[in-house]
């Protein structure tokens, strides 16, 4: 890292601790009844960057037109952030959210950039610092989908959580919730969030988002298993594997798996030897979920987790929304 950008590598997935820690993991999850894989796999370098790329597409409406919100109020957006303050980027990617506002002089006192994949952010935030060197800028390498502390020098006035994107829907509402109320235990009531929320639309925008005509995200799902041979030391064969992605309105999600072509076993070693998953032909891998809200229900989401002062902003095909809430007194 350049000696103006510190790094706090919390999260080290090569570690012998850490590593034994997401084997266990994967494991389990792929020997429960219905196989999965927790979604933050899908994020080690090459998985980051098939989502950067997934976000170019024209199937995959939430990054432009989240963009375009940002554009149309940013005033207001402004206003909301005040000065000051300290921005705190979750799941930060390539930083290029964070980046389009400072060049709007949308500008923190400081930038704490947090990724778990810290390969990726060590090198988004090194670019980012070259193109912004009076901010000053943290890197934290962390899994922040559970409970975690800051690091000391990210001050505790004025912390300003943003989390742009649809990535809350990731979490079942439930586990939404208490996503957020962790998040308010972060901050006082000088602190905030900005968060981004992907709404309840046609089903048909939802399934072409996340199955698009290139197969971009086939290939950001399929290579997890890629990332799970590396870590769990597994034989999957990736050309064995078809994505699957379709909206499930029951649920207001999309649902994401891997299904196998034909019947199949994988391996890995454990402590006693080799573990074995047999997987019948059309058996499917669950990857992911993607809630989908409605304005008033994540409003009704951040009240009970403890947050106040909502405003929201929508596009006006009210595809996506941007959600500004304080810590409630």
């Amino acid at each position: 890292m350049s000696p103006q950008v510190k790094l706090h590598q919390i999260l080290d997935w090569d570690s012998p601790q850490q590593n034994a820690s997401l084997r266990r993991e994967l494991a389990t999850g792929l020997l429960q009844a219905q196989a999965s894989i927790a979604p933050k796999f899908f994020y080690d370098k090459l998985g980051s960057r098939l989502f950067e790329a997934i976000t170019e597409l024209p199937e995959y409406y939430p990054t432009r037109t989240e963009a375009a919100i940002f554009a149309r109020h940013l005033p207001a957006i402004k206003q909301a952030l005040g000065e000051d303050f300290t921005l705190i980027d979750l799941g930060c990617g390539s930083c290029g959210k964070a980046g389009n506002l400072f060049h709007a002089e949308i500008l923190p006192a400081r930038y704490v950039a947090v990724d778990i994949s810290v390969d990726f952010l060590r090198d988004s935030l090194q670019h980012l610092k070259r193109e912004l060197p009076a901010i000053e800028m943290i890197g934290i390498g962390l899994d922040f989908t559970h409970e975690f502390q800051l690091p000391d020098d990210v001050p505790p006035k004025r912390r300003m959580f943003f989390y742009p994107g649809s990535s809350i829907g990731n979490f079942s509402p439930s586990e939404a919730g208490r996503f957020l109320r962790r998040l308010a235990t972060q901050m006082d009531t000088s602190g905030g969030l900005l968060i981004g929320v992907d709404l309840i639309k046609d089903s048909a925008l939802l399934d072409a988002a996340y199955d698009d005509a290139l197969g971009v995200t086939a290939a950001f799902n399929r290579n997890l298993l890629r990332h799970v041979n590396t870590r769990l030391d597994a034989d999957f064969d990736i050309g064995d594997w078809r994505h699957v992605a379709f909206y499930n309105p029951a649920e207001t999600r999309i649902e994401m798996y891997l299904e196998a072509r034909r019947a199949l076993s994988a391996n890995w070693p454990d402590g006693a030897g080799r573990s074995r998953r047999h997987f019948a032909a059309g058996e499917r891998i669950h990857t992911e979920n993607s809630y989908k809200y409605s304005p008033e229900g994540f409003t009704a989401l951040l009240t009970s987790a403890g947050f106040a002062d909502i405003q929201v902003w929508t596009d006006p095909r009210a595809w996506f929304a941007l959600f500004f809430a304080r810590r409630a007194g």
